[in-house]
């Protein structure tokens, strides 16, 4: 039977470190196992894990298309329905709809992207939505319903 004191590892699980540069009887003397000369000799040696020993790397072999706008702006959409369902689960105090607030409720993913409001659906409840664009359908909606819409920047 095994005790905490008896207890030994599994055969050939234990490796013992090969200890180089410790003179030629060792077996690991000399160049310690690196080869001769050249750069993966040297100490520091590091390499781009894109180097392909020469050869054209990947990334420069295949064709670049396209542009990537560094300014692009990426709006968490929200629609009027949601707003409507929000307001009926009467999850909205006060009835002020910011992006915050939508943020808060795990309708919006990222708490730094600007809200758009969207017409998709109807709204009977009156609504202060703040947000950073509002289309001109959602806004008619919003306002028809005896709500207010600002806009932040």
């Amino acid at each position: 039977m095994k005790h905490v004191g008896n207890l030994s590892y599994a055969p050939g699980s234990r490796h013992k470190k090969k200890r180089v540069g410790r003179g030629a009887g060792s077996g690991h003397g000399g160049t310690s196992t690196r080869g001769h000369k050249g750069h993966q000799s040297r100490s520091n040696y590091s390499q781009s894990p894109s180097f392909e020993g020469g050869q054209m790397p990947l990334a420069r072999r295949v064709p670049k298309f396209g542009f990537s706008n560094p300014d692009r702006v990426v709006y968490s959409v929200v629609n009027v329905s949601r707003l409507q369902e929000l307001a009926s689960n009467k999850q909205l105090e006060g009835g002020i709809v910011t992006a915050e607030v939508l943020y808060a409720l795990g309708v919006t993913r990222k708490r730094t992207a600007p809200v758009k409001v969207l017409g998709n659906g109807d709204l009977s409840v009156a609504l202060n939505v703040t947000a950073a664009k509002v289309s001109a359908a959602a806004r008619q909606k919003i306002e028809s319903a005896g709500g207010a819409v600002t806009i932040n920047e």
